[in-house]
């Protein structure tokens, strides 16, 4: 027993570890969910796959359900931090603005591949899709708002016009066939359409 608060140290180590356990449920659910279907997939099975108990696990989770939304979150937080980093990375804008809608494009051919779309329901209601959709939107108005006073984009809409169409042009990469060129095809269409005339 510690004479005062725990170390440092020691706290860092548990949070690891809940961080270690949290992502290994999160990594087990969304497995069983792709080989068993979503509505065949219990906190049981999850306990199981991961080697933990059911008690540890509702300490994590109160439902599946709360275990595919944190997934999910983390799936999206990540796409964010990747686009984000894109956006902010060296070269001029419009080079940047097309590395960002090749990635988003990417991010929705694959989301449809991996038939996320079976569980869209469940999965977009969430309130963190909510600001992460705003949270993209800007990121794609701010970069064209940049390549814009470079030169670079149409001026006769505004920059948050010409957002939501790329985000809704390059949303149909999902729909896009197995041709891997059809992404850069899609993304060349897209920013042909905002390009200065």
């Amino acid at each position: 027993m510690y004479a005062s608060r725990v170390p440092k140290l020691w706290d860092a180590t548990i949070d690891e570890h809940r961080r270690q356990v949290r992502d290994a449920i999160l990594d087990a659910t969304w497995s069983l969910v792709g080989e068993r279907g979503p509505l065949s997939v219990t906190m049981s099975t999850i306990a199981q796959q991961t080697g933990i108990g059911r008690a540890t696990l509702y300490k994590y989770f109160p439902d599946v359900e709360a275990i595919l939304s944190a997934w999910h979150e983390r799936q999206v937080t990540g796409h964010l931090t990747t686009l984000a980093e894109l956006k902010d990375g060296d070269g001029p804008a419009r080079e940047r603005l097309r590395a960002v809608a090749i990635a988003y494009a990417h991010i929705c051919r694959m989301r449809a591949r991996h038939g996320a779309q079976d569980l869209g329901p469940l999965l977009h209601s969430s309130e963190h899709v909510a600001r992460a959709e705003e949270q993209l939107h800007a990121l794609f108005r701010d970069l064209l708002a940049e390549a814009r006073a470079a030169g670079d984009v149409r001026d006769d809409s505004p920059a948050e016009e010409l957002a939501t169409f790329c985000l809704h042009a390059l949303g149909a990469a999902g729909g896009l066939g197995p041709d891997a060129n059809a992404v850069r095809r899609l993304v060349d269409v897209t920013l042909d359409a905002v390009a200065t005339r």
